[in-house]
């Protein structure tokens, strides 16, 4: 997949390919269905597959304040755009003129005379242009006048563990890791969450317990409910490494604040690998998939009784992954 990330090299592609615009977080259910029939019309109309994202969200741009969490960090976004298909990735990472343009503009002065695609596939809810103030009913009129299809995309919907239909969103997951319904958000995104950071030396508070961990930095991603998870973890030298990797290892996860001993700890990320060859085990970054969330976060009496539960913890974890 070429990655563009100047408006300058637009000059250089060819003209009339099929083109998908979005943020794309996630690149969930929803987002696939629209990667999947743009690529099938690009390849019956023997053109490129192009996909148009902004870096960071545009909310993030025009309204810092009210930016939304991230689901997936761009290393992993390009991994995943790659995989649907997308032959080449417009990636602007400085849109604000571009966001402040009036839905006609953005058509007239973006995209016809810098793209010029002979079609274009978007969600039914898509909206574009200064205070967002096109939607899909504008861009069918705007393509109509200048000369491209536009093809909607109906949303997709799941049913939740609790029997629940929704709509998949974004938001939608965002939610779900935030409440620890990992396996919701799974059935959303077709595949577990995955977070992915820097390995970074813990307090050694595991080892002694006879469980040692390896501690991820915060990510600047939507961390999941505190709790216990059983999941998959990936190592790389590199976050490419990391999220590419093939080689995954189960794991026990906790996220928490270690209230056991004491209220001071910051927020930890720990992953204890339930592999017996551990010490083979290289890497500076981490991804860690969620499978399944197995409890809450407790305050134990002692730390001989927090074994005793991580312990029952990782027995849940292997019954989990295996």
């Amino acid at each position: 997949m070429r990655i563009i990330e100047s408006i300058h090299q637009l000059k250089k592609i060819q003209k009339g390919c099929v083109l998908i615009i979005g943020n794309f977080d996630g690149v969930h259910l929803g987002h696939q269905e629209i990667l999947t029939t743009a690529k099938d019309i690009a390849e019956k109309k023997h053109v490129e597959f192009m996909a148009m994202t902004f870096e960071p969200h545009p909310v993030a741009v025009l309204y810092p304040q009210k930016a939304p969490g991230v689901l997936t960090p761009l290393e992993l976004k390009k991994l995943l755009l790659a995989q649907f298909g997308v032959d080449c990735l417009i990636l602007l990472k400085d849109g604000a003129k571009l966001l402040n343009l009036s839905p006609e503009d953005f058509v007239h002065q973006f995209l016809v005379e810098n793209i010029c695609p002979s079609a274009v596939v978007e969600g039914h809810d898509f909206n574009f242009g200064a205070e967002r103030t096109g939607n899909i009913d504008t861009l069918r009129k705007l393509g109509a006048e200048n000369g491209f299809e536009v093809s909607v995309i109906e949303p997709k919907t799941i049913k939740l563990s609790t029997g629940q239909i929704v709509r998949v969103s974004s938001t939608m997951i965002r939610y779900m890791l935030e409440s620890g319904h990992v396996t919701d958000a799974a059935a959303a995104l077709g595949r577990p969450y995955r977070l992915v950071e820097e390995i970074i030396p813990g307090r050694g508070i595991g080892k002694k317990l006879g469980f040692p961990t390896l501690n991820m930095k915060k990510p600047n991603q939507v961390i999941p409910a505190e709790g216990v998870y059983a999941g998959f973890v990936r190592i790389g030298q590199t976050v490419e490494e990391a999220i590419s990797c093939e080689d995954t290892i189960p794991a026990a996860y906790s996220i928490g604040q270690a209230r056991t001993y004491g209220d001071q700890f910051p927020l930890l990320i720990e992953a204890h690998l339930l592999k017996d060859d551990v010490n083979s085990i290289s890497g500076k970054f981490m991804a860690m998939d969620f499978i399944r969330r197995i409890r809450s976060q407790h305050k134990f009496k002692s730390p001989e009784k927090l074994s005793a539960q991580i312990a029952k913890d990782c027995h849940d974890a292997k019954e989990i992954l295996t």
